[in-house]
């Protein structure tokens, strides 16, 4: 049972209670949890995304310990995050747009 991380960014107030339930949550909109085992992380998400297709509304981040996925981490986005997280020989990277000078 890994750590599952999870990140908000401009999400309705009935996030922050839900998340606040089932983990802790260690500043405004970072919630963690030492063990959750993949079947809690999946009904998590399934909360989440099932609210964030109806408000469609901020973004969200999951992430947890995964040995099988590239980079060892387990990864799953709602909304528009602020960078893109890509796979590279397996590794994972933040590809951000180039600035024009």
């Amino acid at each position: 049972m890994p750590m599952v991380v999870v990140i908000t960014r401009d999400v309705e107030d009935r996030y922050r209670g839900f998340l606040g339930s089932v983990m802790l949550e260690l500043a405004p909109g970072v919630y963690a949890h030492p063990r959750m085992s993949a079947g809690v992380r999946g009904r998590v998400w399934t909360v989440l995304s099932d609210w964030h297709d109806s408000l469609s509304r901020g973004a969200i981040v999951m992430t947890w310990a995964d040995r099988a996925a590239d980079g060892g981490l387990g990864l799953a986005s709602l909304g528009n995050p602020p960078k893109d997280i890509v796979t590279h020989d397996a590794f994972l990277l933040v590809r951000r747009p180039l600035r024009r000078s």
